[in-house]
């Protein structure tokens, strides 16, 4: 059954290097809303989405330094939803992909629902397509595992060392609040590595990766043995990239599979 309210929302991403990675359908909803509501990194992009919408509104006033994140998340989702239910069609844009790692938009889809409103999300480029593409990485190898860092290492999730392993957000560990500039503590990098040398030796090679934020940029790729993280500096932007270790020796049974006609 459609909803019976009016208003509604589309959640929808600009990619990484915004025009040229956001799709035809997230811009057709762009200029079509009543109401646009983006949160961005880099000013072209912004720029780009106030000559789409002239209604186009930039929720970034709501961050604050050492303000906490949840509280700035909570804001959002009431801005976003205090415009539908205005009866607006609103259309929303975060960077890269407004479902990786964005808890503002599960949630006011969640509410709007829940309420009869139609909402809905619509996939973009994120950070770790384009580790993907630069990295020559094929998650269909040996898998990929991927986790936010700071829930990866406060309930110790279990993960195999012969697959992939991506870990987000590495430079705000424990951080709850939103700091300009900030880099990872050395300390909670410590940690990290000791978690991981669980499985990994100290010589394994990582990367830090960071995405171009222009098209016409390189991304920031740093490789380095595994003991050396904490003497690096490390930005909320950055993706860790574990390479897998040697793989298990294949089932014979299912080896055998390949050969059956």
């Amino acid at each position: 059954m459609p909803p019976a309210r009016r208003g509604a929302l589309t959640v929808v991403g600009t990619g990484i290097t915004g025009i040229g990675q956001t799709t035809l359908e997230s811009v057709a909803c762009l200029e079509r809303a009543d109401k646009v509501f983006y949160l961005v990194t880099e000013p072209t992009t912004e720029v780009w989405i106030r000559g789409l919408n002239r209604s186009a509104e930039s929720l970034a006033g709501l961050y604050a330094d050492h303000k906490d994140r949840k509280t700035t998340y909570a804001e959002i989702t009431r801005r976003l939803v205090s415009a539908v239910r205005g009866g607006a069609r609103v259309c929303v844009a975060f960077y890269g992909h407004p479902g990786v790692l964005v808890q503002a938009s599960h949630r006011t889809i969640r509410v709007l629902r829940r309420e009869g409103y139609s909402a809905r999300m619509l996939p973009g480029v994120s950070a770790d397509g384009c580790l993907f593409a630069d990295l020559g990485v094929n998650p269909g190898d040996h898998g990929v595992q991927g986790f936010e860092a700071t829930d990866f290492l406060m309930y110790q999730r279990r993960f195999d060392p012969t697959s992939e392993l991506l870990l987000w957000q590495v430079g705000v560990l424990g951080e709850p609040r939103a700091i300009k500039g900030i880099t990872c503590r050395p300390k909670r990098l410590r940690e990290l590595v000791a978690f991981l040398r669980r499985r990994f030796p100290a010589s394994h090679r990582v990367t830090l990766y960071y995405a171009p934020m222009f098209p016409s940029h390189p991304p920031i790729v740093k490789r380095l043995r595994l003991d050396r993280l904490p003497e690096v500096p490390v930005s909320p932007l950055a993706l860790l990239y574990v390479p897998a270790l040697p793989q298990r020796r294949a089932r014979a049974k299912i080896v055998r599979w390949f050969d059956e006609k």
